[in-house]
């Protein structure tokens, strides 16, 4: 069954009506995070990777970045609720196509998202810091903006999550038949480079050390999602046969 703009746009008329619910708990986290946890998130922040004093190169650095903080730890703690919406509302779309584990995607949608972030923060991220810190010496000293290593950190945090989505997005789409899993292994090796180029975007620093943290497991979980496109699609072969059988007999 091909997916047309009616469903689409019905699916985004359910997300609408979420919309309100996350905004409301994203405002609520943030003022509990910005009242009673933003500094204790900030030194945790800045001793798992960093452990030097940040500095604030202007009188309201200090405030934006601690708001910025209750932001995005926010954002961070709501992924559940917006996943959620996000599946109630595109999921009748996979389910007319036989998705049945409706429980498990979502599930493994969270699951995934917070692997890769916390993956990213306490290995990669310590780890691509004291690569780019190494390059200080007697006459360099680095001088750090709380509000730029706030924000250099949630990016690559946030950007390790969506990354190992890779699995579950691949399937779902495998769901809606805009991916095959002949087009997959006919195009491995440009899903390397892929693979390569996103692991050189999303990581801290250029070094291949750093650049394999993300890049080893982005393939293996590309692999994964490969491997769940071709039992999806015996799955549909199996359904469509059965189907056939069953009418001829009829």
């Amino acid at each position: 069954m091909a997916i047309n703009r009616a469903e689409i746009f019905e699916s985004l008329g359910r997300f609408r009506k979420g919309v309100l619910q996350i905004l409301i708990c994203l405002v609520v986290q943030g003022m509990i995070i910005y009242i009673f946890f933003s500094g204790p998130l900030m030194r945790h922040l800045r001793d798992t990777s960093l452990q030097i004093d940040l500095v604030a190169f202007g009188i309201p650095e200090s405030f934006l970045a601690f708001l910025k903080l209750a932001i995005y730890g926010s954002l961070f703690f709501s992924i559940p609720l917006i996943f959620y919406h996000l599946w109630r509302a595109f999921s009748p779309l996979f389910h007319k196509r036989g998705l049945k584990s409706s429980g498990l995607v979502l599930l493994a949608s969270i699951s995934l998202f917070y692997l890769g972030a916390f993956f990213c923060y306490f290995v990669t991220l310590p780890f691509g810091v004291k690569f780019l810190l190494g390059y200080q010496s007697a006459h360099v000293q680095p001088m750090i903006s709380v509000g730029r290593y706030v924000s250099f950190c949630t990016f690559f945090v946030f950007g390790f999550g969506l990354t190992f989505e890779l699995p579950l997005i691949l399937a779902l789409l495998s769901y809606l038949r805009l991916v095959r899993a002949s087009f997959l292994t006919r195009n491995r090796r440009y899903a390397i480079l892929v693979v390569a180029i996103a692991s050189a975007v999303v990581t801290p620093t250029p070094d291949v050390f750093n650049m394999a943290l993300l890049g080893g497991p982005l393939y293996i979980l590309f692999e994964i999602g490969v491997i769940l496109v071709k039992m999806i699609e015996r799955r549909r072969m199996e359904a469509e046969r059965f189907h056939r059988a069953a009418s001829s007999n009829g």
